[in-house]
């Protein structure tokens, strides 16, 4: 019987792991119907019910719950979870003090908040002190540009994209899909609730060292180029700098190193465009923004 309750625990997991993707899936109620359907199973059948003491169904509940609340995690929550990771991807990484840089990119940045699928959460853009070419993000609002991809961009058209690209992540909710999915990996049950170390030591894990699925690349570049797209920055400006960045040699910045291929998503991204008919053509003033940043952080 206790390998039948074990069976269930993961059975709940897997299928509500399963199931979230799909279109109108309230995973809560899954969970409820679940149990329901073991404790109908108890009351018809004598032998199982006695088998089965109450210490086994309340082993089966901290993982349904578990998952119930990283799937249906409110902006509040989300935000406040975003501040603890972003607190100690602080003590992991060198914020610039360039305040230049920084008011770039939150200047980039609020401009497309404002055209967002997702403005209802308050964003906040930092600037890496690394001449590695990388961009992160994490949940609730956090988004993290090196500052060489500042000196990599060609003009702010190609700048925006990126950062368009990270809040996509954000607007898609992707961090916290993964979170779901390593939190359920590793068994971690009976959390307390958002302020839980172990799930800031995976969002911290998510942001720096973990990558996208594919699934989500795709998303964000979506995402992002549509909101771009809506701010007036070029279009074409996110597939040209995946294919600058693409074709200069030796080994691909981080956040264009992981699947899908470079070449799909640019691909993926010119047919949008296409399909979309996007002809905008904002931020293409390459000869400031070269002369400014070209050599800034180098």
């Amino acid at each position: 019987m206790k390998r039948s309750i074990a069976n269930l625990t993961s059975l709940i997991k897997q299928s509500i792991g399963k199931s979230h993707k799909f279109q109108g899936f309230q995973p809560w109620k899954f969970a409820i119907a679940a149990i329901m359907s073991l404790l109908v199973a108890v009351s018809l059948n004598p032998l199982m019910a006695k088998a089965l003491d109450l210490s086994d169904l309340l082993r089966v509940l901290p993982s349904a719950i578990q998952v119930i609340q990283l799937s249906n995690i409110g902006d509040n929550d989300e935000v406040s979870l975003g501040q603890q990771i972003d607190r100690q991807i602080q003590q992991e990484v060198r914020i610039s003090q360039d305040r230049a840089a920084n008011a770039l990119v939150s200047r980039l940045g609020q401009m497309l908040v404002r055209t967002s699928d997702r403005p209802n959460i308050p964003y906040t853009f930092r600037v890496v002190d690394d001449n590695n070419i990388n961009a992160f993000a994490t949940m609730g609002g956090f988004v993290y540009i090196n500052t060489g991809t500042i000196s990599a961009a060609d003009n702010v058209a190609q700048l925006a994209s990126v950062i368009g690209h990270e809040m996509g992540h954000i607007s898609g909710r992707h961090a916290l899909e993964q979170m779901r999915q390593t939190a359920i990996a590793q068994g971690i049950a009976n959390i307390a609730g958002v302020g839980d170390d172990r799930l800031v030591g995976i969002g911290v894990d998510l942001a720096l060292r973990l990558p996208n699925s594919r699934e989500a690349e795709f998303d964000a570049d979506r995402r992002g180029l549509l909101n771009i797209t809506k701010a007036g920055f070029a279009a074409s400006a996110m597939p040209t700098f995946m294919q600058k960045l693409s074709s200069a040699g030796g080994r691909p910045p981080e956040f264009l190193s992981s699947h899908p291929a470079t070449g799909e998503r640019i691909s993926a991204l010119n047919r949008t465009i296409q399909s979309n008919n996007l002809r905008t053509a904002g931020g293409l003033n390459d000869t400031e923004y070269q002369r400014i940043w070209r050599s800034r952080f180098r």
